[in-house]
């Protein structure tokens, strides 16, 4: 098992070092920098045994003339050697985190529906903010400390040797133990640190969720209750938090203990000329002096190992999501401007997960420049058909096809981009209302979101923002009413000029005089154009062509408003209960 988390790790290092390409003189510069700063401090530690045998002895009194000069350059170069060591590490490692996020967040939203659906969207975030800066922690800090210091320790090990390898070869007792003890303890952190990314995605999930509902919060006086759900989080977070100091502080303690039994173990040979033989003050002094600097780079290994572990879970939470693949484009054909043609073909499709299937063996065909209408129960499988239209689901039986062909066999960016599309659920974007109307279409000109706004009554209360067209709206168009962001969705709908058009609740959100001015610009912006409408209130679609009603994924009836009105069916019963008869 430890064998394969080890494979794993390496692994993990591997991949992430294959995002170095192109910035690997950096980290050439930063390794250099590092080993030069461990050198000089070896070098400094190495004259010690001069310094006192013959310099302090008058032996060699040049020793002592020279040594203020030494010492200043020799930290010179110590100085300039971490400067260069932090800086191109830093530099190499925020560039390797940005590329690393920005395939993240470009992967996730290849990502298809159905990830989307089961995957929460904190966790998601967590992902590219959280999980990536401990990534980077890991680069710069822990790099940093692991090549540092490890050159520090191995130098001071060389030069213990070179001095006394009588008094060394204790030293090299202790090692399998320190060994063992990182072993143990890194696998510890590998775990705990899983389970804080975890958590840290839960916390984030929480807190989006509650901020989004705020409003529903305060209405329904849950503020308690989020609170205390939001405190046992909290708590769960911080009792991982405390796992991870609880290890960190404890190997690090243990390691300097067993370090000091060997150091004493070297002050009692000392005594034993049988052990030392004739070794001078300086060596002595060289070979003492050694070991007791070790403990300090023993510890910061020790507690970087934390954060070198704790990036590598990051990175192979960050690999799981990109090994996963994204939406699968089979098509081949292309599809420049569609004839308008829809046409469901015994199609059935269930939801992943469930049992029961949201459509059942549904067939229809739509002609050119004619307007479907959807009716039915929530639940019935309304939105369903238009997301298969949209290829945001695939039919599971029976086929979709447009113009005669299975939507499959498009390719999926000329599929989509004959379709606009108004959901129920308006999504805007925190940008100015002109950017958000020409999403769908980011070159129309300034007269052509002009003339979209016009024609879907935005104009109306645009004139009253601050900026007009180039005012802020806000997250998700916070600062506009229901109706009103509504209207704008509506206004990119007619600014993508797509030759199909689905309308899910388009006018749910309006008040009577909103909706017939809508009503007026859909009318318009219907010709020519095929459209499937969704709708509840049988009122806005009593001139469609064709209406169908569904009720549990099965199509009930079909056909024009009079035709199913005398049918006296399922329709005729939703007519009477809405209008009151």
């Amino acid at each position: 098992m430890q064998q394969q988390n080890d494979a794993s790790t390496w692994q993990n290092f591997k991949r992430l070092f294959s995002y170095t390409k192109g910035l690997r003189i950096g980290l050439a510069a930063a390794i250099v920098g590092m080993l030069g700063y461990a050198a000089i401090d070896t070098l400094v530690f190495s004259q010690l045994q001069p310094l006192i045998d013959d310099g302090l002895t008058n032996a060699n009194p040049n020793i002592l003339k020279y040594a203020p000069i030494f010492v200043i350059v020799a930290f010179l170069i110590r100085g300039t050697s971490h400067f260069v060591a932090t800086y191109c590490l830093a530099w190499m490692g925020n560039h390797v985190v940005m590329r690393l996020r920005q395939k993240l967040f470009e992967h996730i939203v290849a990502m298809p529906v159905p990830f989307h659906d089961k995957e929460s969207t904190g966790t998601l975030i967590s992902k590219i903010t959280y999980d990536t800066e401990q990534l980077l922690k890991a680069i710069s800090k822990a790099l940093l400390t692991l090549i540092r210091e490890g050159a520090f320790v191995i130098g001071l090990i060389g030069l213990m040797f070179y001095n006394s390898w009588q008094l060394s070869s204790i030293f090299l007792l202790i090692i399998p133990i320190v060994a063992g003890i990182v072993v143990v303890v890194s696998k510890r952190f590998r775990a705990v640190s899983k389970r804080i990314q975890k958590m840290m995605g839960i916390v984030t999930s929480a807190t989006e969720q509650t901020f989004n509902a705020h409003k529903v919060v305060l209405s329904f006086g849950g503020q308690e209750r989020e609170f205390e759900r939001f405190a046992k989080i909290n708590n769960q977070n911080r009792q991982q938090r405390m796992k991870m100091v609880a290890a960190k502080s404890t190997s690090v303690p243990v390691i300097q203990i067993i370090a000091s039994f060997a150091l004493a173990f070297v002050l009692f040979a000392a005594s034993r000329e049988d052990l030392v033989g004739e070794l001078s003050p300086g060596a002595f002094t060289t070979v003492v002096t050694s070991m007791i600097m070790m403990l300090r780079p023993l510890k910061l290994l020790t507690t970087v190992n934390s954060e070198f572990q704790r990036g590598m879970a990051a990175a192979q939470s960050i690999f799981e999501v990109l090994d996963q693949k994204v939406e699968q484009d089979t098509g081949t054909l292309e599809l420049k401007h569609a004839h308008g043609i829809i046409e469901f073909d015994d199609v059935t499709f269930n939801y992943q997960g469930s049992e029961k299937p949201a459509l059942k063996n549904v067939s229809f065909k739509l002609q050119p420049g004619k307007t479907l209408a959807l009716v039915g129960r929530s639940g019935s499988g309304k939105s369903t058909l238009s997301s298969l239209l949209l290829r945001f689901y695939n039919s599971n039986h029976g086929k979709v096809l447009i113009d005669g062909e299975n939507i499959t066999d498009y390719k999926l960016k000329d599929l989509r981009s004959q379709f606009a599309f108004v959901s129920q659920q308006v999504v805007l974007f925190n940008d100015t209302v002109a950017n958000n109307i020409a999403y769908g279409n980011p070159k129309a000109s300034r007269d052509e979101i002009i003339a979209a706004a016009k024609a879907a009554h935005v104009m109306e209360f645009v004139e009253n923002l601050p900026e007009g067209l180039d005012t802020n709206i806000g997250e998700n168009g916070s600062m506009l009413s229901g109706g009103q962001r509504q209207r704008l969705a509506i206004a990119r709908a007619l600014l993508c000029d797509a030759p199909f058009l689905i309308l899910d609740e388009a006018t749910s959100a309006l008040d009577t005089e909103s909706e017939r001015h809508i009503q007026d610009a859909l009318n318009v912006l219907q010709k020519n154009r095929t459209c499937v409408v969704i709708a509840h209130r049988l009122s806005t679609i009593e001139n469609a062509d064709s209406i169908i009603v569904m009720d549990q994924g099965c199509l009930l009836e079909q056909g024009n408003h009079q035709q199913l009105l005398d049918k006296n069916g399922a329709y005729a019963q939703l007519h009477a209960f809405q209008f009151g008869e």
